[in-house]
């Protein structure tokens, strides 16, 4: 039996085969699945972080979750005990697909057999949320001392966040500064943390460390929760910045609820923003500024065209960066440490 990264820290359980016609599972329940045909995901992430291939008739542990991927796949965890399903993400998240990217239509997503639920000595579901470790409550613009926490945001799903997070993690490691990285939203898969991480992060973290095989559809307060939970974990180094990305686009759900929730607003030092475009750039520099996060520079996958980059520049006061001035980035833009009021 292989085993997916979501289930990554969990024990072989015992597997509860009598329940898949009554259980309608959570986000974040462990269960057992068989491979019924190929389709986008020909290999999951397993919990030792490899490359794990898969073949019809493969069985696997994997947790049911929801995914918002604008160049992927749609899919919710289903309301009902449903016995076919989808892999939705690379780590390991199961649920049914809704909708996908016109790219997929000729290949769909692997389809998978429910086999049986996992569960504890007590015969209760396993959840990968907060699995043996302890639920942290938000507490209002509560953060590590002295620690500056830069936001990247961006227009969409590869829009060069994480290669923007990456590279600015680079340009303050390489200065001295003693930084964290949290990917706060998204689903579950380790590479954007990975990829950080190697470009100078000292540590880096996501919401997978607190078990979440996704953030999407999840309200408010698990999310500011969950923020709390990453943000304790980030402080046993002791950073100079947390630099905290936050997936997909300021259109996406989560995304949204947080940049117009106060409480969160009120964390933020500074914004940086990627866009793969320059009207997703102009426009997105407006929106945050509206939100009363103006960003201190704009960068992203446009910066690679020097027409758009031109475009960008005639037309904001911002610096606009590409990776060789992240790499580069002059500490200045950050001295002023706005303080952001919702």
């Amino acid at each position: 039996m292989k085993k997916s990264i979501t289930c990554r820290g969990i024990d072989i359980p015992k597997i509860n085969e009598n329940i898949i016609h009554t259980y309608t599972p959570k986000a974040g329940d462990i269960a057992l699945f068989e491979v019924l045909s190929i389709g986008k995901h020909d290999s999951i992430q397993s919990s030792t972080g490899h490359n794990c291939y898969l073949f019809e008739g493969d069985l696997f542990m994997g947790a049911f979750g929801s995914r918002y991927a604008t160049e992927q796949f749609e899919g919710y965890v289903p309301s009902q005990p449903t016995l076919e399903l989808d892999i939705l993400g690379k780590g390991g998240v199961i649920g049914l697909m809704h909708s996908m990217h016109y790219a997929f239509k000729d290949i769909g997503t692997t389809r998978v057999r429910l086999i049986g639920f996992a569960t504890n000595d007590e015969g209760e579901v396993i959840n990968t949320k907060y699995y043996h470790k302890p639920r942290k409550t938000f507490a209002k613009a509560l953060k590590p001392a002295n620690a500056e926490i830069i936001l990247s945001l961006g227009c969409s799903m590869d829009s060069g966040k994480t290669t923007t997070a990456g590279f600015l993690s680079r340009a303050l490691s390489t200065k001295g500064k003693t930084v964290a990285y949290i990917k706060m939203t998204g689903t579950h898969y380790t590479k954007d943390r990975q990829f950080v991480e190697d470009c100078g992060a000292s540590l880096s973290l996501d919401f997978g460390n607190a078990g979440f095989p996704s953030t999407y559809m999840i309200e408010i307060e698990e999310l500011m929760d969950l923020y709390q939970f990453l943000l304790d974990e980030a402080a046993v180094i002791n950073p100079d910045y947390i630099v905290v990305e936050i997936a997909d686009g300021i259109l996406q759900r989560e995304t949204e609820m947080l940049l117009r929730y106060a409480p969160f607003v009120e964390t933020i030092d500074n914004v940086i923003f990627s866009a793969v475009d320059s009207l997703s750039a102009l426009y997105g520099i407006d929106g945050l500024t509206k939100y009363g996060l103006p960003p201190f520079a704009v960068c992203g996958l446009f910066t690679a065209s020097p027409l758009l980059h031109k475009e960008v520049e005639a037309r904001t006061s911002l610096p606009v960066l590409n990776l060789k001035d992240l790499e580069n980035l002059d500490l200045n833009l950050l001295s002023s440490k706005k303080q952001f009021a919702h």
